[in-house]
């Protein structure tokens, strides 16, 4: 039960951070829709594929399409009120990231994926909606650049292996791991803290 509000609450987020993207970019409404959908279900899609559960999860279930409707509906009534974007944008983003990486997680444990692997599914779940989000809008996506965004998934399975090993509740086990990777990347920002670059400025 709360796995599932979790993917709903990560598939939200994920479709309104598109929202965001897609109007500041001034896409008319088909192209506002498209690229919130990719946002939400590209990274599962993905997911899906490489481990051979298909059809993919949002083709069997319509729930992942109402939700990612009624975000696209909220997102634009809302707009107005939505004034800085880029701190919205920013902070839907963190929070669909820190829920997905344990969706993906999940995800790859049901099958009896190793513990790295499942950390990859999770960073992939979480990372790559926002990859095609990214790259539909014609900017470099940020897994690619040196801001601290697919390292704090990875410190999140981390941080859930971890605790998993010491049997901790699955409800604590969820809250910890996602508040660790959205923590990591709240500080990340606030404080500018970058992975090493090989290029000068």
């Amino acid at each position: 039960m709360l796995f599932d509000i979790l993917d709903i609450l990560g598939t939200i987020a994920f479709a309104i951070s598109g929202v965001l993207t897609a109007l500041h970019k001034r896409l008319d409404p088909f192209g506002v829709f498209i690229i919130a959908f990719v946002t939400a279900v590209g990274g599962g899609t993905l997911r899906d594929v490489l481990i051979g559960n298909t059809p993919v999860g949002w083709m069997l279930d319509m729930k992942y399409l109402y939700c990612i409707a009624g975000a696209v509906v909220f997102a634009l009534l809302f707009r107005k009120r939505l004034s800085y974007l880029r701190t919205s944008l920013f902070l839907f983003d963190t929070i669909g990231l820190g829920v997905f990486v344990l969706v993906g997680i999940e995800k790859g444990l049901n099958i009896g994926l190793h513990p790295i692997i499942c950390i990859a599914l999770g960073t992939m779940t979480a990372c790559f909606g926002g990859v095609i989000r990214d790259i539909l809008s014609n900017e470099i996506p940020v897994i690619f650049r040196k801001e601290i965004y697919a390292t704090a998934c990875i410190a999140g399975g981390v941080m859930f292996f971890g605790l998993h090993l010491l049997n901790m509740n699955q409800q604590v086990l969820y809250i910890a791991t996602a508040l660790t990777i959205v923590v990591i990347r709240l500080l990340a920002v606030k404080y500018k803290l970058e992975l090493p670059s090989f290029y000068k400025d």
